[in-house]
């Protein structure tokens, strides 16, 4: 009730940013009415043990959605039937979700207040809880260890910095997690932090971000995007994804430097949020470059003398960096955001760099740089140093994606691991109950 209250408090004094984010043409809180109420439609009914998957946003859902299917082929052949669900908090990771899953197990996760939580619990009705990496909710961990559902919470990661925050409410905090069962985490750092705070049971299985991340630069949705793009097979491509401001001002002035030199030299843009597109379409004019919008490419060829390509659509990145040739992944150069998943592009073998603030890939990118297999760079000036150097020297930036590659191959196997942990707990509580 005191959660509530507080909960109360907090949701009146955001309803003008909710309203700004509902009116401004950004992109809008997601489904603010029925994450309130928890007035979800109902998954279709079944006698199979049902899982309920909980991501915040398209990184987890698409990770979640990879444990599923690996849940599923375990299941079958043990001879058993499972029934996935997903809840995801942003419009994007709830069109993700819809588009793996379908719509009817699609539903948007309540915020946590008590009557929310039980109104959803009780039309999903699930036998496991699974939340992703750090989604740690008081009410709804308490509302499902009441009703005797099983909690995990898989890919477990705990920044130094989030750990600390959570030391300072470390009372909630060991209530909160002696009611998980299992925390799957992905790695010795982070599995010792969940513990610390009172974790029960941590198992280490790696990171899950090594399974889920593509590597076939000759599958069907990279062949067509580039050649929709009028990609040679010739022609470097620098890709910067995942970017939030000011990296595309940084990876237009690296193109506009190099390109003289370089004339058949790509550049890609992939903002993070798409609906920063026209924002970042001005930059590009004033900047004097010939330019594309990915949009357009739909309904027209693509124009021989635009070199760069704004791709103003969502859901294809993870295809597009099967099309680079050197990659910058974004959201890590000014400390506030934490970095985005680099897996992506070194799967497939592109030169990877990325900014020093990866606080959310720690493991991932100790285990891209142990390996030689990736590049920080600082600010603009190394992010230019970097990409001309792939340019001049094409076959240390080949060597640098294959280690890249086989670095993310070598990680393989932790969403495995974290299946079998999970049927476990389910038959556990089928057996218990």
């Amino acid at each position: 009730m005191i959660l509530d209250v507080a909960y109360l408090v907090v949701l009146a004094l955001a309803l003008p940013w909710v309203a700004w984010r509902r009116f401004s043409g950004g992109r809008p809180v997601a489904a603010p009415g029925t994450r309130f109420t928890g007035a979800i439609v109902p998954p279709p009914s079944t006698d199979a043990d049902r899982v309920w998957l909980h991501g915040v946003s398209v990184g987890e859902v698409q990770l979640l959605a990879g444990l599923a299917t690996e849940l599923d082929r375990q299941a079958a052949a043990a001879g058993r039937r499972l029934d996935c669900v997903v809840s995801s908090s942003t419009t994007t990771g709830l069109a993700v979700a819809a588009n793996r899953f379908g719509h009817e197990r699609t539903f948007p996760c309540p915020l946590d207040f008590t009557w929310a939580v039980n109104r959803v619990l009780d039309r999903v009705r699930p036998d496991l809880l699974v939340l992703g990496e750090l989604e740690l909710w008081p009410n709804l961990i308490a509302c499902a260890k009441r009703r005797g559902i099983a909690i995990v919470v898989a890919n477990a990661r705990m920044s130094g910095r989030s750990a600390g925050g959570y030391a300072r409410i470390a009372p909630l905090m060991r209530r909160m997690l002696g009611r998980i069962d299992l925390v799957t985490a992905r790695s010795a750092e982070d599995g010792a932090r969940f513990a610390g705070l009172g974790a029960r049971r941590v198992v280490i299985v790696g990171s899950m971000k090594f399974d889920g991340v593509r590597g076939d630069r000759s599958a069907p949705e990279v062949t067509r995007l580039a050649r929709r793009a009028g990609f040679a097979a010739d022609d470097p491509v620098f890709l910067a994804g995942s970017t939030q401001a000011p990296e595309e001002s940084l990876a237009i002035d690296t193109y506009r430097a190099l390109a003289p030199d370089h004339p058949t030299l790509r550049l890609v843009i992939v903002p993070r949020h798409v609906e920063r597109s026209d924002e970042i379409a001005a930059l590009l004019d004033a900047a004097g470059v010939r330019w594309q919008r990915r949009s357009r490419l739909e309904v027209e060829e693509a124009d021989p003398a635009a070199r760069v390509l704004l791709v103003d659509s969502t859901g294809e990145l993870g295809w597009w960096w099967g099309t680079a040739t050197i990659a910058f992944v974004g959201g890590s150069l000014d400390g506030r955001r934490g970095g985005q998943n680099m897996l992506e592009p070194a799967a497939y073998g592109a030169a990877v760099c990325f900014g020093p603030h990866t606080r959310n890939f720690a493991g991932e990118v100790q285990a891209l740089l142990e390996a030689d297999a990736a590049r920080v760079v600082e600010d603009g000036a190394a992010l230019r140093d970097f990409v001309g150097g792939c340019l001049a020297d094409p076959a240390l930036a080949r060597a640098l994606g294959a280690r890249a590659a086989a670095a993310v191959r070598s990680h393989r196997g932790a969403t495995a691991k974290t299946a079998r942990q999970l049927l476990d707990l389910v038959g556990q509580g089928r057996a218990d109950g």
